[in-house]
């Protein structure tokens, strides 16, 4: 793999993180595009890491505010936080323990995470229309956190998204769209930390090199930049951008799976 390529997946993973557009499914579709191999376990254990000291360092304020409150004030919102988080955490920790191996294979075929970029594109598009929308992250609670949880742990099917369904769900039950990304940025850190852990276990420190230094900052970087313009494009936008994209790129890849 070269340099650029490196640099590139790090870009897909750090856009496609925090984006409703699926991380997962640009990893999994840009070498079959291209016609090259998957890039590896390091890869991908490497570029998650970078996503989440994105997370980390975009929001350390709220980190350092959410832990300091969850040992010494649990009874301030914040306090509550951590433990809400973790509990919106277990439902995709549950599946992804019960699906490791079909995550890790049959669904990352081609057409299947092209259908799924199709399919969960709909998702978006009804969540998209809602109005009424007054909670806000202060109104976060254990039924919402385990509501949005239920749609975090369907990620685990590339081209799902879980930015998408997590804002999708947070949506759904009346949150305000910037809000719901705040906490779906929140949401992303544990998940994110859990697989790194189930990964790296089975990592090869014999493997890291120079392309992967290159993967892990250029995915930290375009984290930091997606994070931030997500936050920026929801105070007055919709999510009709990212719903087109997953539908012509999920269109492109069946045609070309079925017909080329």
């Amino acid at each position: 793999m070269s340099t650029m390529e490196a640099f590139f997946l790090g870009l897909l993973q750090g856009i496609g993180e925090f984006l409703p557009i699926s991380s997962s499914a640009h990893l999994t579709l840009f070498p079959y595009i291209i016609g090259k191999d998957y890039q590896g376990l390091a890869f991908d254990v490497m570029l998650h890491i970078g996503t989440l000291f994105a997370i980390v360092i975009y929001f350390w304020r709220d980190w350092a505010a959410i832990t300091k409150d969850a040992i010494v004030n649990r009874s301030k919102p914040e306090g509550k936080k951590l433990w809400l988080l973790a509990a919106a955490t277990a439902p995709a920790a549950l599946i992804g323990v019960l699906f490791e191996k079909q995550a890790e294979t049959s669904f990352r075929s081609p057409h299947v995470v092209a259908a799924a970029l199709i399919l969960f594109s709909f998702v978006l598009y009804a969540a998209n229309k809602r109005t009424s929308l007054e909670k806000e992250e202060k109104n976060f609670s254990i039924k919402d956190a385990l509501i949005i949880g239920l749609f975090q742990a369907i990620a685990i099917i590339p081209g799902a998204s879980r930015s998408g369904m997590t804002i999708s769900a947070a949506l759904f039950i009346g949150y305000k769209k910037y809000d719901a990304a705040r906490i779906s940025f929140l949401m992303s850190a544990p998940i994110i930390l859990g697989a790194g852990i189930l990964e790296i276990r089975k990592l090869n420190f014999a493997d890291l090199n120079l392309n992967l230094a290159i993967a892990f900052a250029s995915s930290l970087a375009a984290g930091l930049l997606s994070i931030k313009f997500l936050l920026n494009h929801l105070k007055n936008k919709n999510l009709n951008i990212f719903i087109y994209y997953r539908v012509i790129l999920g269109s492109l890849v069946l045609i070309k799976y079925f017909f080329f």
